[in-house]
């Protein structure tokens, strides 16, 4: 039965075969052309270079959409010394529109290096100068006679982007810039710098533009949106320059967090540079750490971390809310006497009242019945002298001084406790309360929101960096927090809102003493209580009107709480209790 497909095969071989043949008698004909041979001889005469292309960088939102970083139009002017007619001509519309020097201009086209057929005469210039310069080189060229140049011939434009900040100086700190060699600088523009720029791309192309048929794209960098609330981001850095001529403050930082995910809402700081002319950067700060002192100008924070020496407490039964003690003004701690803030004995206390009137004396205490290996183990716990992890460049770890260290003391356990001699950052005193705020659950805060890339969203998820306390803790803690603000009637409180939190005084070292007379002044809070969404911390430095922490830093906490709940649109807390029990 076989037999009878052979033919069939048979036929079919050999009209495969000699399609073959008529293949290769069309290729080698073609080879042979006379089309051919000018190709050869013409794509001898082509030299190719290897070029690198560049893609654009990638933009940078807020997380409401709104453009905080992109990329403009700017152009190389140049002048091709092939086609050259009037040097002088170019010269002076050049140097007249730009404002530079005639003789530079002409001498650069008249006198150039040996070798050279393409002059640069200016760069990054604005499209506004540009289109000057087009029109009236195309007025020339009609005025001359048909078929010749006008005098501006060889001045040639060039486009290529760069970077773009359409707020100016807004969020400028978290942000950072980029120069003009393309490189990013500080904020987010240095962290995810490889991301922002991209991939370049490297191709063989001819040097006779003409010929450069097929140009490489380069994949565009990814496009980043960030955490910050635009609109609460410029409230915010409105009601620091405020409270900077209010208080008589040197420098100032505030930020707003999420205490739930570590969601960076806002973060100001008085010293802001506009990212447009970032060669400006060294006449506005002294030093890199001054760029974003939330994340790395530790400082002594002071009473503030007494609300940390107290969850220690808390969460070891070193005391409960109830527990009391005879505040009689003074404690011995290694041989030193420590005193409190106003040097007066506050008779029984409890651990709310401890809190409410800020005791040096009750803190010391409980830190050295808690004992040193109980209170450093906790302080290490909520990242004291480590870095955050927050996705900004410059980030500063501060420092903690352990038992062992060659300048740790015993009393440093007792001035450790209300927060002498351990430095911080705002950011790092942020990490380390949102346990409280949390449930006991300390998030990592970071700025970035999503990132976009080849057409797919990458969103960020929440990073927690463990639980240094219990949940009962942390509840327990906020509710004495909220009742000391209550009690003393602070500055603090936000109408409609329940909120907790701690003010913080610390005097400045100056000469390795402290002076009475300049402190930093600081408040961290949360709210609202039953459902924390917000974190804010205040830090000025130097305020002249009052040296003390409850009337500079607690007023400045309580306004930007109230622009914080209306934008987030967060109800009063009458009204989500009564929606809830609907």
């Amino acid at each position: 039965m076989r037999d009878q497909y052979v033919p069939r095969v048979q036929v079919l071989g050999a009209l495969m075969g000699l399609a073959a043949l008529i293949i290769i008698a069309q290729l080698i004909r073609i080879q042979n052309s006379p089309e051919a041979e000018i190709f050869r001889k013409n794509a001898s005469n082509y030299a190719y270079e290897l070029r690198t292309f560049y893609p654009d960088r990638g933009e940078i939102y807020d997380r409401n959409g709104h453009l905080l970083a992109g990329n403009k139009s700017v152009y190389e002017i140049g002048v091709d010394l092939s086609v050259v007619k009037d040097a002088q001509a170019i010269a002076f519309a050049v140097s007249s529109e730009l404002g530079l020097d005639y003789a530079e201009v002409l001498g650069s086209i008249e006198n150039p290096m040996q070798g050279l057929s393409y002059v640069v005469l200016a760069d990054f210039v604005e499209t506004q100068h540009v289109t000057r310069l087009r029109e009236m080189k195309k007025s020339m060229d009609e005025r001359a006679p048909e078929g010749i140049s006008g005098g501006l011939a060889g001045l040639e434009f060039k486009s290529h982007p760069q970077r773009s900040y359409p707020e100016d100086a807004l969020a400028s700190n978290v942000i950072g810039f980029v120069t003009r060699e393309g490189r990013g600088y500080f904020g987010v523009e240095e962290k995810y710098d490889v991301l922002l720029a991209g991939n370049p791309v490297q191709a063989l192309v001819p040097t006779d533009p003409n010929k450069a048929f097929e140009i490489p794209h380069a994949m565009n960098g990814a496009t980043l949106v960030l955490t910050i609330n635009r609109d609460l981001q410029a409230e915010t850095e409105k009601i620091l320059d405020s409270a900077l001529g209010t208080y008589g403050a040197e420098r100032g930082t505030i930020v707003v967090m999420d205490p739930r995910n570590g969601e960076v809402l806002a973060m100001a700081s008085s010293h802001r540079m506009n990212l447009n002319q970032f060669w400006e950067y060294g006449n506005i700060y002294d030093k890199a750490s001054q760029f974003n002192p939330a994340i790395s100008m530790p400082y002594e924070p002071g009473s503030v971390i007494k609300i940390l020496t107290m969850a220690a407490a808390l969460d070891t039964n070193t005391v409960a809310p109830q527990t009391t003690y005879l505040d009689t003004g003074a404690i011995l701690v290694g041989g030193v006497t420590i005193q409190n803030w106003d040097q007066s004995a506050w008779g029984e206390q409890s651990m709310v009242g401890c809190l409410q009137h800020s005791l040096n004396v009750c803190m010391a205490l409980v830190a050295t019945q808690m004992g040193a290996g109980s209170f450093y183990r906790y302080m290490n716990n909520f990242g004291l002298g480590h870095l955050t992890g927050i996705d900004l460049a410059g980030e500063a770890p501060g420092r903690l001084k352990l038992p062992g260290d060659a300048d740790w003391y015993p009393v440093d356990l007792g001035t450790n406790s209300f927060g002498q001699g351990v430095t911080t950052t705002p950011i790092q005193m942020l990490m380390a309360a949102s346990a409280v705020a949390n449930n006991g659950r300390m998030v990592i805060p970071h700025t970035l929101y999503a990132m976009v890339r080849d057409g797919r969203e990458y969103n960020s998820p929440a990073q927690f960096a463990g639980s240094p306390i219990s949940a009962q803790t942390a509840s327990t803690l906020s509710g004495m927090l909220a009742v000391s603000l209550e009690a003393e009637a602070s500055q603090a409180r936000v109408p409609g809102y329940r909120v907790a939190g701690k003010t913080g005084t610390a005097q400045i070292p100056v000469d390795g003493f402290y002076d009475n007379t300049q402190t930093n002044t600081s408040f961290i809070g949360w709210g609202p209580v039953d459902d924390p969404r917000f974190m804010i911390y205040v830090w000025l430095e130097r305020p002249s009107a009052s040296i003390w922490g409850s009337d500079t830093a607690a007023p400045v906490f309580s306004e930007v709480a109230q622009k914080t709940v209306l934008l987030l649109d967060i109800p009063p807390d009458l009204i989500r209790q009564q929606l809830v029990n609907q």
